[in-house]
C-alpha cells in the first residue's frame, strides 16, 4: 500500500482553506474558452477529441510517480489519443469551488473545465444538473461504462448516470479501539447510549453521514428522507448531545483523537481508517449493524466543456488496468469492477483490503443520501443548530 495521507487527511493536516482557494486567473479573467457562451462548445454531437483535456480534482487523488511527480495514468491517455492533459488540484471544499464556478456557469459562460469532481453528499452535483449547469455525457463514447459497480448505477439524484461517473467513492461507519471500548462497537444504538462509551464518542459535521447512519439505526430511509424520520434522527442525536455521551462533531480531525485514545468510537470514514491502521493495526472499523453510508466523488462534465474528450477520458478510466493503476496509489474505494482482479497480482495487500475493495455483503448494506433533503435548507439550518449545540 502506498505511504501517504488521504485526500481528506491531506485537506485537514495541510491546513488548506481560503488561502489555497484563492480566486484563481482561470476564473479572475474569464480568459480562453471560459469566456465563450457555454451552449457554444463540447455538444455531444462533436466527435472530434481536443486537443487539451482539463481536469479539476482534489488534491492526492490520482496515481503520482515519486521520482518524476508526473501522473503515469494521464501520461498513458496522451500517449493513446493524443489528448494532453491539463490536471490541476483546486478543488479542496466542495461548496467553496462551487462558489468560484457558479457566477460564469450562471451567465451561461464556461469555466475552462472539461471534468470537474464534485461529492453527492453535498448535494452539489444534483443542484448542477437541475441548475442545467452540466453536460450530458455521451454515452457512446463510454462502453466501458459497463464495468460501474452496480451499488453506483442508479443514484436517485442522477438515476441512469446521464450526467455523471464516480471517481473515487468512502463508506461512512463506525471507528473504534477495541482495547478502549472492551469489545466490538457494532451499532449506532451502542455508540449513542453505552455508559461506558460516555464522553469518548464523536458524530461528523456531514450531514449526508451523521444524520444518514442515525436515520438508518432509527430504521428509516436514508435515500428519501421525510420531515417525521428526519426529526426522529434530529432527536435522536440531540439526546445523546445533552446526556454527554458525545463528545463533539469532527471534520476528519477524529482520525489523531482515536489514534491517540482520546476518543474512544466514532463515525469514521473508510478512505481515513485505510491510513490510520496502517499507523495504528489495532483500530478497527465496520458498517452498523443496521447499514452504512456511501458518498461518492463523481466526475461531472460543466456546460462548456468538451463532451466528447471528456467521455472519451471516462471510458478509459474505466477500464480495470487504469482503475487499478490510480486505485494502487489513492486507496478510497474503486468504482470500477474488475480493478481488483489487476491488483491482485500486481498489488495482492490492496485487493484484499475490504476497506478499498469492499465485499458484495459490505455493498449491499450502503446507502447514498437523499440529494433533496441534503439541499433542504430547513433540515440544514436544523442540522447546523444540532452541531452548535
Amino acid at each position: 500500500m502506498t505511504d501517504h495521507l488521504t485526500r481528506r487527511a491531506l485537506i485537514e493536516r495541510a491546513g488548506l482553506g481560503a488561502a489555497a482557494l484563492t480566486v484563481p486567473a482561470w476564473l479572475a479573467a474569464c480568459g480562453g474558452s471560459s469566456s465563450k457562451k457555454a451552449s457554444s462548445t463540447g455538444t455531444a454531437a462533436s466527435k472530434t477529441l481536443a486537443k487539451t483535456l482539463v481536469f479539476s480534482n482534489w488534491p492526492l487523488y490520482i496515481d503520482v510517480n515519486e521520482k518524476t511527480k508526473k501522473h503515469p495514468s494521464l501520461d498513458q491517455f496522451t500517449a493513446q489519443t493524443g489528448v494532453k492533459v491539463k490536471y490541476i488540484e483546486d478543488i479542496n471544499d466542495n461548496d467553496q469551488f462551487f462558489g468560484k464556478i457558479e457566477g460564469p456557469l450562471s451567465q451561461g459562460q464556461g469555466i475552462g473545465r472539461d471534468i470537474i469532481v464534485l461529492t453527492d453528499g453535498s448535494g452539489l452535483p444534483s443542484r448542477m444538473i437541475q441548475l442545467g449547469w452540466v453536460e450530458k455525457l455521451d454515452k457512446s463514447a463510454i462502453p466501458n461504462m459497463k464495468n460501474l459497480l452496480p451499488v453506483q448505477q442508479h443514484p436517485n439524484w442522477d438515476p441512469n448516470r446521464d450526467y455523471s461517473l464516480p471517481w473515487q467513492s468512502g463508506m461512512t461507519g463506525i471507528g473504534y479501539d477495541p482495547k478502549k471500548t472492551g469489545g466490538p462497537v457494532t451499532s449506532v444504538e451502542q455508540l449513542l447510549t453505552d455508559p461506558k462509551l460516555k464522553g469518548k464518542v464523536t458524530l461528523l459535521t456531514e450531514f449526508g453521514d451523521s444524520i444518514g447512519l442515525v436515520l438508518l439505526a432509527n430504521g428509516d430511509d436514508p435515500s428519501n428522507v421525510t420531515k417525521a424520520s428526519f426529526d426522529k434522527a434530529v432527536k435522536t442525536i440531540k439526546k445523546a448531545v445533552d446526556s454527554g455521551q458525545i463528545r463533539q462533531f469532527t471534520g476528519n480531525d477524529y482520525a489523531p483523537l482515536l489514534a491517540k485514545g482520546d476518543v474512544w468510537a466514532c463515525f469514521a470514514w473508510s478512505g481515513d481508517m485505510v491510513q490510520l491502521q496502517a499507523d495504528h493495526p489495532g483500530l478497527k472499523w465496520n458498517l452498523p449493524d443496521s447499514g452504512g453510508m456511501i458518498w461518492t466523488d463523481n466526475m461531472l462534465i460543466p456546460k462548456g466543456g468538451n463532451v466528447f474528450t471528456a467521455s472519451t477520458y471516462m471510458n478509459y478510466y474505466y477500464t480495470p488496468k487504469v482503475a487499478a493503476e490510480v486505485e494502487d496509489y489513492v486507496n478510497y474505494i474503486c468504482p470500477v469492477s474488475g480493478a481488483d482482479t489487476v491488483l491482485k497480482k500486481s498489488d495482492p495487500k490492496v485487493a484484499s483490503n475490504p476497506l478499498i475493495f469492499p465485499t458484495k455483503k459490505m455493498l449491499d448494506s450502503v446507502h447514498i443520501i437523499d440529494a433533496k433533503a441534503v439541499n433542504n435548507q430547513d433540515y440544514k439550518k436544523a442540522f447546523q443548530a444540532l452541531l452548535q449545540a
